[in-house]
């Protein structure tokens, strides 16, 4: 699936309204029984429960008991929504105090606040970021996740390009464990797979053929007890990531 990509729309009204300027708010025409946040509540509560997929401008105006086109008069599109949608889900995101603490557990933190928000809101890992909003909570997540870089060595520039590089780190983690959540929902766990395909396997998995696939895919299925355990693939990324940054920021 392609990511939806915010940003699509009028940069110049969406970003009006993601910072509530009364210009955005039509003067004319019927008034409007709900707010811009009633709206965006609506929404992200649609997207949380049926994800993505679900989030029509449609389905929106249907939780609110309006028609689509009077929801038209607060958004223009299902892009500027989804703008509004992922900004929300920023400013909700709660903000550790790691003040003083080493830079490596403060953007330990960040990751794990990260990874919460992807476990809040799945649908946000299917949301491109490559051009971001700029509103009000993608602002404030920022300047909270630059404070874990007071106090290293590293430029401006630098900083931006380690907590960009940590960040598509947690997204991508994320959508794998998004996908092995759904592989397991739609067939079964990875216990009852691998009791049917693993006398298979053995039957079929010479090791003097396949010395290292059958020595190491065996160690490493038996220390995670399954094929792929995505807690330990972040674990052990997010460990390996940080030692990389560390010639930049210790």
């Amino acid at each position: 699936m392609s990511p939806d990509h915010p940003g699509a729309g009028d940069p110049a009204r969406t970003l009006a309204l993601l910072w509530r300027d009364p210009a955005a708010v039509p003067v004319k025409g019927p008034r409007r029984r709900h707010d811009l946040d009633t709206v965006v509540a609506e929404a992200l509560a649609l997207a949380d429960a049926e994800g993505l997929a679900a989030l029509t401008v449609r389905r929106v105006a249907q939780r609110l008991g309006i028609s689509a086109m009077s929801l038209y008069t607060y958004v223009a599109d299902r892009a500027e929504l989804l703008d509004l949608l992922l900004d929300a889900a920023y400013r909700q995101m709660p903000r550790t105090g790691t003040a003083g603490a080493p830079w490596r557990h403060r953007l330990t933190v960040i990751a794990h606040e990260n990874r919460r928000l992807f476990e809040d809101h799945p649908w946000a890992a299917e949301v491109s970021t490559v051009r971001p909003s700029l509103g009000p909570g993608q602002t404030a997540k920022y300047e909270h996740e630059l404070a874990a870089f007071d106090d290293t060595p590293a430029d401006d520039v630098t900083r931006d390009a380690c907590l960009t590089h940590l960040l598509v780190f947690v997204r991508a983690c994320a959508r794998d464990a998004a996908d092995a959540r759904a592989i397991t929902a739609a067939t079964t766990t990875d216990a009852q797979w691998w009791a049917t395909a693993g006398p298979l396997l053995e039957r079929v998995l010479d090791p003097r053929r396949y010395p290292r696939a059958v020595r190491v895919g065996t160690a490493a299925g038996q220390a995670a007890g399954s094929a792929h355990d995505p807690e330990r693939a972040y674990a052990f990324g997010l460990a390996r990531l940080l030692d990389g940054l560390a010639p930049l920021l210790d």
